[in-house]
């Protein structure tokens, strides 16, 4: 079985009502492109049809809309979601869509999300509202994540805290958002999230930002007694354990964001077993046609028992059985 683990989604009343094929984008207050909307983001029997030439069996389910403090919006998100999943039995799976900082009644609603809709996992931004993801302000969420036993898809913020210093050439959402994702997930190693939750599993978009072709770097910051950081209360901070011990046990990387390119993954690969890696295509926005999710599908084939465990092994890490 094949599920397409980053499948994204507008519900149509989510839209401007003079969307249609053609692509219009959005920008933030900065002026930066954040979200480029068309109708195929709610035309679900053109996703559908995407996944039976690709060959997808199934499809995480993940909106924009949803990615918001407005827990109205939220619920009303997660109700789409819900009916995808009875019009197309067996097509689509649901991820439940909250502000993780956004107190009792979207708790109320993460807990409506498992418990009587079924979904799975819970989908939060990798920076938003001026915060990053070291805050305390996200401990009850990683708290009660831990107690639920979801997985929580971190998904890169579609708009930044800052944009100022991505100022052309759409650079916020070509490398801006790898940057958050990168940052977003150093945050949570040396803030010590996984130390105090280690049974917490992360799911997190684009290959991590492409953390892989970093990571010498970043492991040599992690020595602060070298580069004399250690005692400060920022930079001094580190996990208990070493760096890469979260990297493969907290951690699973999708295969988003990429646009089905195959070099990206071979340098993933180089640091990340492929037992940590799950297929996701970021359908129907950075790809759009079938037959490239079809031709990045048998390039993963083609791989044998690397790309096997990529497209269909790997399910259970972040699908449970109830």
């Amino acid at each position: 079985m094949i599920i397409d683990f980053e499948h994204h989604f507008t519900p149509r009343e989510f839209m401007r009502n003079d969307v249609g094929a053609a692509p219009q984008t959005q920008f933030d207050e900065n002026g930066a492109p954040s979200y480029t909307f068309h109708s195929m983001l709610y035309d679900l029997d053109e996703h559908i049809r995407m996944m039976d030439i690709a060959g997808i069996d199934a499809a995480l389910l993940t909106s924009a809309a949803g990615m918001v403090p407005d827990v109205e919006r939220c619920r009303k998100v997660n109700e789409a979601t819900k009916n995808a999943e009875k019009d197309y039995p067996g097509r689509f799976i649901g991820c439940a869509h909250i502000d993780p900082v956004g107190g009792p009644e979207h708790f109320k609603e993460l807990n409506r999300c498992f418990h009587e809709l079924g979904f799975h996992g819970a989908i939060i931004a990798s920076e938003a509202s001026g915060r990053f993801i070291d805050s305390p302000a996200y401990e009850p969420f990683w708290r009660e994540m831990a107690r639920l036993g979801q997985f929580v898809f971190l998904h890169p913020a579609l708009t930044l805290n800052d944009s100022r210093q991505f100022d052309g050439y759409d650079m916020a959402r070509s490398v801006g958002r790898e940057f958050s994702l990168i940052m977003a997930l150093i945050r949570m190693i040396n803030s010590g999230v996984f130390d105090r939750y280690p049974d917490l599993t992360v799911h997190i978009s684009h290959l991590g930002g492409n953390v892989a072709s970093l990571l010498g770097r970043i492991r040599m910051y992690q020595d602060k007694d070298y580069w004399a950081t250690r005692g400060n209360e920022r930079h001094g901070r580190k996990a208990e354990k070493p760096f890469d011990y979260y990297l493969t046990r907290n951690f699973v990387y999708n295969t988003a964001g990429i646009g089905g390119a195959m070099k990206p993954l071979q340098a993933a690969l180089i640091e990340f077993p492929a037992e940590r890696i799950v297929y996701a295509t970021d359908y129907p926005q950075e790809v759009r046609d079938p037959k490239d999710v079809r031709t990045f599908i048998e390039s993963l084939r083609a791989m044998g028992d690397t790309g096997q465990k990529i497209l269909t092994d790997n399910i259970q890490l972040l699908i449970k059985k109830r």
